[in-house]
């Protein structure tokens, strides 16, 4: 679960981790009284749960509180990447000298937390390690000795700081560590940290990405999943009271597969052969008639989607199920979509013949179903 930013940072503020002065506001005449209250020149920041904000348009800055009405009035109410802004956090704009990123994530591969700082903050870190990887530095956490503070001394000093900029940096790590453990964080960073001109380090930004797993463990976060809820579209919310994996992409290529890695791969597989895909969409193992007719109508119901590639590996899921389950939404909808299947395993047979009597295209090969799917969609762009 994604906290918002000024969660984040409430929690930053609890183990004194220092953030610019600021408060939420859901009106221009509340973002105004907190800039007045503030005194200075301010930062008005949509509170959105995607990524790409500041690209986006989502950060404006004001140097009077009349400024602060207007930049107030143009984010609330807008749309982020699809999403509504309910509200804005307005907080002081901070006079930086230099940008700093310092972050603690789960590195599934290793099985561990990796520790990850650089001295080039303020862009997406994966663009730094893409264009300069000589400027990450990573640090892998022992899980039984935990994350000591003289590995947080040492990684800051590989970053080029010293004195008293490597003594406050190198306690904001460690205590970033701590936000991890009590939280069940998957992700907690800061970018940028800034380094301002009076030398304070403050984390201008915060991100808090909490282990879905353990949130029975975290109840004061009922109320955030329910504003999370609020910021989803028709489409997914959908799909999470039907109890879907579904995440919303760019393309027009509706995916449909039981199992999350083969989801992965059929996406891969789409976009090796030039298509892009529009959705990610797990169905589950063992999945019924009833849910791949939720799956489909999902899908569908993207207005983007110009065709769809359903990938079913049978095993304790049968084929014959998800055929019954694809004609059906198919009568359903009434659509004229083309659908691509892709269909092994478990009574394998008997659902291909279910799909073929109804004119639906069956293939063995996800090679070949995705080649297929990308044709169509090219041509249907085309037409």
């Amino acid at each position: 679960m994604k906290l918002y930013e000024y969660q984040a940072k409430n929690i930053f503020k609890e183990y004194r981790i220092p953030v610019p002065e600021g408060q939420i506001a859901e009106t221009p005449e509340k973002a105004v009284e907190i800039a007045k209250n503030i005194g200075k020149p301010v930062a008005v920041k949509a509170q959105v749960l995607v990524g790409g904000r500041g690209k986006a348009g989502g950060i404006k800055f004001a140097d009077i509180p009349e400024q602060v009405a207007e930049v107030a009035s143009q984010l609330l109410g807008s749309k982020i990447k699809g999403i509504e802004v309910k509200r804005v956090l307005v907080e002081e704009k901070l006079e930086i000298e230099c940008e700093l990123y310092l972050g603690i994530t789960v590195d599934r591969s290793a099985r561990r937390y990796v520790a990850i700082a650089s001295s080039r903050g303020g862009v997406d870190i994966e663009e730094v390690a893409r264009e300069h990887p000589e400027a990450i530095i990573k640090h892998y956490i022992d899980p039984l000795l935990g994350f000591q503070s003289f590995e947080a001394r040492e990684i800051v000093k590989r970053m080029g700081l010293k004195g008293r900029d490597l003594i406050l940096t190198a306690d904001i790590l460690s205590k970033l560590w701590k936000i991890v453990e009590k939280y069940d964080a998957e992700l907690v960073e800061i970018n940028p940290l800034i380094k301002t001109r009076h030398g304070e380090i403050v984390a201008a930004d915060a991100r808090l990405i909490i282990d879905d797993n353990a949130l029975f463990r975290h109840p004061e976060f009922k109320k955030t999943m329910k504003l999370e809820e609020g910021e989803m579209n028709e489409r997914e919310l959908k799909a999470k009271e039907k109890g879907l994996a579904y995440v919303e992409l760019e393309g027009d290529i509706g995916i449909i597969g039981n199992g999350a890695g083969l989801v992965m791969a059929t996406l891969d597989m789409v976009s090796l052969y030039g298509g892009k895909p529009a959705n990610f969409l797990d169905v589950g193992g063992g999945a019924d008639p009833e849910r791949m007719e939720a799956a489909l109508e999902i899908v569908l119901s993207n207005p983007r989607v110009k065709v769809v590639f359903i990938n079913i590996l049978g095993g304790i899921t049968r084929c014959d199920w998800m055929a019954k389950g694809i004609i059906e939404a198919r009568e359903k909808i009434k659509t004229e979509v083309p659908l691509v299947v892709r269909m092994v395993g478990t009574l394998e047979e008997e659902g291909k013949k279910i799909l073929q009597e109804a004119g639906i295209d069956v293939l063995d090969s996800m090679e070949e179903a995705a080649k297929r799917v990308v044709e169509i969609s090219k041509q249907l762009v085309e037409s």
